[in-house]
């Protein structure tokens, strides 16, 4: 047993590769929890009566049971109780912010370290991996009415899978070639390896599933294309994947990407591994990342990984308001990613050839709390000052993409594109559902599944009415 992994370690810590090797490798950052890590962690949790983490669960898991499970060293039956509730235990352990849901919730917040829920899902589901896993749990009745689920990222494999354990006929159809949506394509190999998004796709096509890549809905084939074919139902999960821009002069520079651009290629296409792979990310010596989520921090540490020697986080708030999560945060300054924060951008500044050399920008200074509960930034006059890179890569949010919404007749959107639905996430179409980011603009994993199972009730219901009314029941 290596240093890193020995027992007995304070509540709360966790280990990581050492930092001389951290900036050199798309390798995992966080240790998981051996066997005995995740014992000791289970037996810190002392079985509340009224266990509040299970309410800051927003894919309903009973916390306290699943614990009670590690506790009693059946690791099976635990991981069985998480995916009863959540398709996608080995991505939300690792994913998830947990510090602001179920460990907020913990008790232990009143008196030290919450119980690390995160760290324990996350080795309950690697143990599986490593086992070989139960079967599925399916309803084995075979129920009328074909369903296709569009997009296969988190919200879509949630809901095809959860009506596929109810015995629906499912199709999960994605446009890229590869299932997992931004799971794959978004967050880097270090948050989020790829083998735990492929494990949990193969687990969601073993409940039946059929998985249809390379198809583009709306240009393969429109909805009505799909009905013809005997759909009866679909959930619309694509998320929001059209990049935001800063709006500022000279944006169109050489050199400056979006963070979707930059991520899919150093993920998807694996420029991380050039010239293995023939896609390579020039990611330059000075870089600068606009924005201040998760998407902004993956940005940051994968530039580094390409060699970047210096790299800064431009944000106009301060580290109070960045939206990313703490442990990415703590992860990113202990890479050397320097904070230039209550900072905008102004303008881009070009060298001779038409390649960015720099960013003018303005200090902010806050004002009172913006709709999101954030002090709004307010520009302090005459405050340029300019901070140079050959790169800059902007991570300000995403929007709706009109490809396939475009293509859709009667479909309802609202502001910024996104689709309208009511409380059973049902669209202005009666067959039609949707759920994710498509539907409530860039948010978590977790709130895309939490919505796509809320959704795979509805369609159940849906399905089943339908039923009653083609045998002339009703």
């Amino acid at each position: 047993m290596t240093e890193a992994k020995k027992p007995g370690r304070e509540p709360g810590k966790i280990t990581k590769i050492p930092m001389e090797n951290r900036r050199k490798t798309y390798a995992e950052v966080s240790h998981g929890f051996s066997a005995e890590e995740a014992l000791k962690e289970a037996r810190r949790c002392i079985q509340c009566k009224n266990a509040t983490c299970i309410n800051g669960c927003p894919a309903g898991i009973d916390v306290k049971e699943f614990i009670l499970r590690i506790k009693n060293e059946d690791f099976r039956g635990a991981i069985a109780e998480i995916k009863g509730h959540n398709t996608l235990p080995g991505v939300c352990g690792r994913v998830c912010p947990q510090e602001d849901q179920c460990q907020k919730a913990c008790v232990f917040n009143k008196k030290g370290e919450p119980i690390q829920i995160g760290y324990l899902e996350r080795f309950v589901a690697d143990w599986e991996l490593a086992q070989a896993p139960a079967p599925p749990a399916i309803n084995g009745r075979a129920r009328g009415g074909k369903v296709a689920v569009i997009g296969a990222g988190p919200a879509g494999l949630t809901c095809a899978a959860d009506l596929a354990k109810e015995g629906y006929d499912v199709h999960l159809f994605e446009a890229l070639h590869k299932a997992g949506g931004v799971l794959i394509y978004g967050i880097p190999e270090f948050r989020l390896p790829k083998d735990i998004v492929a494990a949990e796709v193969r687990y969601v096509q073993s409940l039946g599933v059929t998985l249809r890549t390379d198809f583009v809905a709306g240009k393969t084939r429109t909805l009505d294309g799909l009905r013809r074919e005997g759909f009866k139902a679909f959930f619309i999960g694509v998320g929001a994947g059209l990049p935001r821009r800063l709006n500022v002069p000279g944006e169109n520079l050489n050199g400056i990407y979006s963070a979707n651009e930059f991520l899919t290629r150093i993920n998807l296409m694996k420029g991380y591994r050039f010239p293995e792979y023939d896609t390579p990310v020039n990611a330059g010596k000075r870089v600068g990342v606009f924005g201040a989520g998760n998407v902004a921090l993956d940005s940051a540490r994968s530039a580094l990984r390409l060699g970047a020697e210096e790299v800064s986080i431009i944000y106009r708030r301060t580290r109070q308001e960045m939206p990313a999560r703490a442990e990415e945060i703590e992860n990113a300054e202990e890479e050397g990613i320097k904070f230039v924060l209550l900072t905008s951008p102004k303008e881009f500044l070009s060298d001779d050839s038409g390649n960015v050399r720099g960013a003018v920008c303005l200090k902010n200074r806050l004002g009172d709390p913006d709709a999101s509960g954030r002090r709004s930034p307010a520009v302090i006059p005459g405050s340029e000052f300019t901070v140079e890179m050959d790169t800059a890569i902007v991570a300000v949010g995403t929007s709706a993409n009109p490809l396939l919404l475009s293509t859709v007749q009667g479909l309802e959107l609202g502001r910024g594109g996104y689709i309208k639905v009511n409380k059973n996430f049902q669209t202005s179409l009666p067959d039609v559902f949707a759920g994710g980011d498509i539907v409530s603009g860039s948010a978590t994993v977790i709130s895309a599944i939490q919505q796509a199972k809320a959704a795979a009730k509805e369609i159940a219901k849906f399905l089943a009415a339908d039923a009653v009314l083609d045998q002339g029941i009703a």
